[in-house]
């Protein structure tokens, strides 16, 4: 085995050991219960990691990612997952967040590969096709993709509002509040980009159910 496969599982040790010196009965109480108020959907990427930069511990962020932060119709891994935080654990906000230099958002605006991926990237190409006359008339590249991550995000988060679980939600009157995040890697930032849906008065009629 590699060094660094050895030491993740020292690693592991190391960390149990901090949190019993810290609280003895730390991993007894949370095997006890699974109540996170908060659905994470965020990107794949390893530098993006929703307890970390939240500040949050173990228990508070329940958490999905996929490339990109997608919010895909069809994805029934994610759609699993949005059901099991909605009517199991009755999470009352999701938060979907990008990160600035995200490698699907740039292979968006490229050629397709020919692979793969570029079944999944056709998702995010559709956002950059919604908003082509705003992003194309930004001259500099990396504005250009740092907006295109922010309006990703915020379509995602509308596709989230369209969803039948998130729509049945609303109309049994649950508390429930979508939002709009975009985490800077140079910073370490979290950016709200003030996106928030809590009923359906925020979307169009055509997608009430």
């Amino acid at each position: 085995m590699s060094d660094f496969y050895k030491k993740l599982i020292e690693n592991n040790k190391k960390w149990v050991q901090n949190k019993l010196s810290q609280d003895p009965e730390f991993f007894k109480n949370l095997s006890k219960k699974h109540n996170p108020p908060l659905l994470w959907i965020g990107c794949a990427d390893s530098r993006v990691p929703a307890n970390e930069i939240t500040g949050t511990s173990p228990g508070e962020v329940f958490v999905h990612r996929n490339i990109a932060n997608m919010v895909v119709h069809t994805d029934m891994n994610m759609l699993s997952v949005l059901d099991y935080a909605v009517n199991t654990l009755k999470i009352e906000h999701i938060i979907v967040c990008g990160h600035y230099g995200c490698g699907g958002i740039k292979a968006a605006t490229e050629k397709g590969k020919n692979n793969l991926t570029d079944n999944w990237i056709r998702h995010i190409k559709d956002v950059y096709r919604l908003h082509f006359d705003e992003l194309e008339n930004i001259t500099k590249k990396q504005e250009r993709l740092d907006r295109f991550v922010e309006l990703n995000v915020m379509e995602q988060v509308y596709h989230l509002a369209k969803t039948s679980i998130v729509q049945r939600a609303w109309r049994s009157d649950r508390k429930l509040s979508l939002h709009g995040w975009v985490y800077g890697l140079t910073t370490g930032l979290i950016k709200d980009l003030n996106v928030t849906v809590q009923n359906n008065t925020e979307l169009k009629e055509i997608y009430h159910n």
